[in-house]
């Protein structure tokens, strides 16, 4: 619980600081155009892919003819997992902070990593060309059965980005930070919620989403296995920051809570973890 009020209070913190910025014209005009871009660009995302996904990846914009549809779609199908791993690197982070006007890069890193994150992702579901064959499409009862744990996976996955802090995950704590004039203040090590049944809960809620589609093509197949097979290796790399940020705290979490599939056992330790 201390350490939910804690979080609490340097969430109303943040947007106190963004409601009432001191003053700087110009500083406040590039937080809010980022703030703008960066929503805009994350709610696109999100909606393309739950509405791609739905179809099983049927409907979409991309009209590259075959066979070269084939490498267009396995490039946009590898662009996100690589440009997303690399930008979460020493020198990834340091190239988003070039990307802003100086001195202001490094306090808009987190709305830099989550605008180019979010056009990876909206390019992928706008642009991928369809094969156009449907192998099965869920009807009558199944249907629903199927389109309610559709939707139950995706609200597992805005929890899960809740818990390890929504305004990293949505790009708000870059741009926020700054129309406060401050250093952002990132969330500590996520323990509570999700995170007390699995380590990485963003990544299997998002494989959940993959696989509880009420259409399924050769197009969705081959982005579920991509993509699941991300979900469960990406997040090593992750965990070996986390590992030297966090030391033996980490240690004990993560000696203490299982990887992607739940145990449903008390935890031990948790208020050390806390």
């Amino acid at each position: 619980m201390a350490t939910k009020r804690i979080e609490l209070r340097r969430l109303v913190a943040l947007v106190a600081g963004a409601l009432r910025p001191p003053p700087g014209p110009g500083r406040i005009m590039l937080a809010l155009a980022c703030g703008i871009t960066v929503h805009l660009v994350f709610a696109a995302a999100v909606f393309a892919m739950i509405a791609a996904m739905f179809f099983g990846m049927s409907r979409s914009l991309g009209t590259v003819p075959w066979p070269w549809a084939a490498l267009t779609n396995a490039l946009l199908l590898l662009q996100f997992p690589l440009v997303h791993s690399v930008l979460l690197t020493r020198r990834g982070g340091r190239w988003l902070t070039r990307l802003m006007p100086a001195p202001h890069g490094s306090t808009l890193g987190t709305t830099s990593y989550a605008i180019i994150a979010s056009i990876g992702l909206l390019a992928l579901f706008v642009l991928w060309t369809p094969t156009e064959v449907i192998w099965w499409r869920a009807d009558g009862i199944t249907f629903w059965v199927i389109a309610t744990a559709y939707a139950a996976s995706w609200l597992l996955l805005m929890k899960a980005s809740f818990d390890a802090g929504a305004e990293v995950q949505s790009g708000a704590l870059g741009w926020m930070s700054l129309m406060a004039n401050r250093r952002p203040v990132f969330p500590d090590m996520p323990v509570g919620g999700l995170f007390r049944l699995i380590r990485q809960p963003i990544y299997a809620a998002f494989a959940l989403t993959l696989w509880t589609v009420p259409v399924w093509t050769p197009d969705q197949l081959a982005l579920a296995v991509c993509y699941s097979a991300y979900c469960l290796l990406a997040p090593r790399l992750k965990e070996r920051r986390f590992a030297a940020r966090y030391g033996e705290r980490f240690d004990r979490y993560r000696a203490s809570v299982p990887y992607v599939l739940p145990r449903f056992a008390p935890l031990r330790n948790s208020s050390d973890q806390q």
